[in-house]
């Protein structure tokens, strides 16, 4: 045990060792608590999904400091097999981040040293495709359908959600946020007027994957807002010029008795359905983050909007801005270019 105890020590391991599960399980609990305090990126909810369903299920009871290149690679082979397919960069990157976070908290704890060289998981993996957006007369035809069809439905609160649906696609198409968490996310407190040169431009603190950030909504958005106000029984009595002002602390995307839908992928894979949207030209699903998409597209060719200041808005990098749309910078230069 004296042996053991000061090998142990001479490379810089603590005396008790910790298995993967005990030093995952302290990860978790240190990422739920910044989720819950809502200081956390939205990404750490796939960072435990990581630990929880992948990395504590096949590591279990090992060493942290023992695993070999070999365990790893034989990891990755396993990880594949389970999800059924070959994942992508983005998917990789936050598996590797979460393999950090876990690494990181044996170290911070002193159960392993800085010194231990635990293998890195590979982080490059199949390229993803672009996502499918609309065009701008395919936003024309979906925004005229919705004002009819957001009055069907007939089971149960099927017709009230109708209607949150086509608040939440205007929002997303007049911001460029992110749909799920950081759009889910935005209470009435995170709405307020910007001035400037004497003109009031609607400002909304969005939270999520990257962090918290400040954008601007279209001028159009305040139509949503007022819809929204109208029909929530607890925000109505107060008058909607008054109501960014009273910082109600209420989330925005929310039916009239208050209760907010979980999601609202279903409902809008009927709405695709319904308009004939839900292919694009090539045959690729349309999803709620195809508005997204398409709010980056119309800003580089319609509006002429700069890539850092889109960045900006949409909480990416303008590397990856660039990376992304790179396709469409010859275009929006066309009249220079011919």
């Amino acid at each position: 045990m004296y042996d053991e105890a000061r090998f142990r020590q001479k490379l810089g391991l603590t005396h008790k060792a910790h298995s993967f599960a005990q030093i995952a399980a302290i990860t978790l609990v240190e990422l739920r608590k910044q989720i819950d305090a809502s200081s956390g990126r939205g990404a750490y909810n796939t960072y435990a999904t990581c630990i929880e369903k992948y990395f504590v299920p096949y590591f279990g009871d090992k060493m942290l400091e023992e695993l070999t290149h070999t365990d790893v690679r034989e990891f990755e082979v396993w990880r594949d097999r389970q999800m059924a397919r070959k994942p992508k960069t983005s998917t990789l990157n936050n598996f590797t981040s979460a393999w950090n976070r876990v690494i990181t908290t044996a170290v911070e704890r002193g159960y392993i040293s800085e010194r231990v060289p635990v293998p890195k998981l590979t982080a490059k993996g199949l390229k993803g495709t672009a996502r499918p957006g609309f065009s701008e007369e395919e936003i024309t035809q979906l925004l005229a359908f919705m004002e009819d069809w957001q009055h069907g439905g007939t089971r149960g609160n099927e017709h009230e959600i109708r209607m949150l649906l086509r608040d939440y696609i205007e929002m997303l198409l007049l911001t460029g946020m992110r749909h799920g968490t950081e759009a889910m996310g935005i209470c009435w407190k995170h709405l307020e007027w910007h001035t400037d040169k004497g003109v009031h431009y609607l400002r909304v603190w969005v939270d999520g994957k990257t962090g918290g950030r400040w954008l601007i909504a279209k001028h159009r958005a305040v139509d949503v807002l007022k819809r929204l106000h109208e029909r929530q029984t607890d925000v109505k009595s107060i008058v909607f010029e008054d109501i960014f002002a009273t910082r109600v602390p209420h989330k925005l995307f929310r039916l009239s008795d208050g209760y907010q839908p979980v999601s609202l992928n279903g409902t809008f894979r009927r709405l695709m359905r319904d308009t004939g949207l839900l292919k694009n030209s090539e045959g690729q699903n349309r999803t709620l983050y195809s508005l997204r998409h398409t709010y980056a597209t119309m800003e580089l060719l319609r509006n002429s909007t700069d890539i850092h200041t889109l960045s900006k808005q949409m909480g990416n990098s303008a590397a990856m801005i660039e990376r992304h749309y790179s396709k469409l910078t010859a275009t929006m230069a066309a009249d220079r270019l011919a």
